[in-house]
């Protein structure tokens, strides 16, 4: 997998998703962050990197949210951290497993609401 610069509507998502974390959250640094593809079957997931793609592992989710795809398909997008709490990745998910159709556009993000009561 070969490291990348951000696409502009992968930054997008990214600074919309971002928004709707916990306040003590919003303050991570896109500079310098590219990207490399995961295979997730065209669901559009990618890894976020500072530099070269060094191995992490998965911390723990910061904000998770949704949107339809432009064919109504429903759609979770979540960013999650490393153990260190650094930006390690975007993950889409598709409820039918098909490859995304495109990415949201920021206002169509919606935050994921608690299903307890």
């Amino acid at each position: 997998m070969s490291v990348r610069d951000l696409r502009e509507e992968e930054s997008l998502v990214l600074k919309a998703l971002l928004e709707l974390a916990p306040m003590s959250s919003q303050s991570f640094s896109l500079e310098g962050l590219r990207a490399v593809d995961l295979p997730d079957g065209g669901m559009g997931s990618i890894r976020l990197v500072y530099g070269g793609d060094v191995p992490r592992r998965m911390g723990r989710e910061l904000v998770i949210a949704n949107y339809f795809d432009e064919d109504k398909v429903p759609v979770l997008i979540s960013i999650n951290l490393d153990e260190a709490d650094c930006l390690f990745e975007i993950d889409f998910w598709r409820v039918d497993y098909k490859p995304l159709k495109r990415y949201p556009l920021p206002g169509e993000i919606q935050p994921r609401l608690n299903d307890k009561p």
